[in-house]
């Protein structure tokens, strides 16, 4: 079992989130750090601060040197894949191969509304994601890209320079969407991240996925099963231990352990510890 932690950047300050990445990164039980990509906060009230996370992650990038990073997820919605894959190269370099690309079909009406951004239909939301899963992928790896869809054209498109990772930083794809989303994830991703939830549920989701892989000739073994685990408020980590546990008796890889604002250090070691009995 290998761990990881998630703050979204909302109701928060720079400094403790900054403080908060620089502990985790000493602490080798913790092997990645992520982010939300949200513009509005999601879970307190929508008109409080929230930090951008493409920005952020950044910072969190050349403040720390050893977690692997990552937005769980990037809103496709937000920026055009090709602009998002020019971000990810790059980040990829600034963190010295260490990004994970986190990206999913987005969702978010109130802010996506207050901005002007169309989300549209939950399958033109879908065929978009495959679209951009398809041209993030390419040009990150290939030297040109080509591509006519119906939501992206791309002529003779270059990404240079690439990423120390090859062919391309792990795609991670997160959502339960059955048909879709968990069908995308088979052709296109390294690592699939639940939502969150009991154990039986993210079993069945996996079987699906793993149905999926075999209709596109993949081998699910290459990838990442990872689900999210709340953090009670108080600190204490035994439901996250007792929560972890039943994920790992039915296939779980990676627990990211979402840990609450507001942000503070003193989680860390705690929590480690306790992990340290699962891993």
């Amino acid at each position: 079992m290998r761990f990881a932690f998630k703050t979204s950047p909302q109701d928060t300050t720079w400094s403790d989130l900054l403080a908060v990445w620089r502990e985790a990164d000493q602490i080798e039980r913790f092997e990645s750090g992520w982010l939300f990509d949200h513009f509005y906060p999601i879970f307190s009230d929508s008109s409080g601060p929230c930090l951008e996370g493409w920005t952020t992650l950044t910072a969190l990038a050349q403040a720390t040197e050893r977690l692997r990073l990552g937005t769980l997820v990037t809103g496709i919605p937000y920026r055009h894949p090709a602009v998002l894959a020019n971000m990810a190269a790059a980040l990829d370099i600034i963190s010295g191969g260490r990004l994970e690309l986190g990206v999913g079909a987005g969702w978010n009406e109130e802010e996506a509304a207050a901005y002007g951004i169309e989300l549209g239909s939950p399958k033109v939301l879908s065929d978009r994601f495959e679209e951009a899963c398809e041209v993030l992928v390419s040009l990150l790896a290939n030297e040109t890209t080509d591509f006519a869809g119906e939501h992206y054209r791309l002529t003779g498109a270059r990404n240079e320079p690439k990423g120390p990772q090859r062919p391309h930083p792990p795609i991670c794809i997160g959502g339960n969407g059955e048909k879709r989303t968990l069908k995308t994830a088979a052709r296109f991703a390294q690592h699939w991240n639940y939502l969150g939830g009991p154990p039986e549920e993210f079993a069945r989701l996996r079987d699906v996925l793993h149905e999926h892989c075999a209709d596109v000739g993949r081998d699910p073994s290459e990838i990442t099963l990872s689900s999210h685990v709340w953090l009670d408020p108080s600190g204490d980590p035994g439901s996250v231990v007792d929560a972890i546990g039943g994920l790992a008796e039915v296939g779980l890889d990676l627990a990211i352990v979402y840990l609450p604002p507001p942000h503070t250090p003193a989680v860390l070691a705690p929590l480690a510890d306790a992990l340290e009995a699962i891993a």
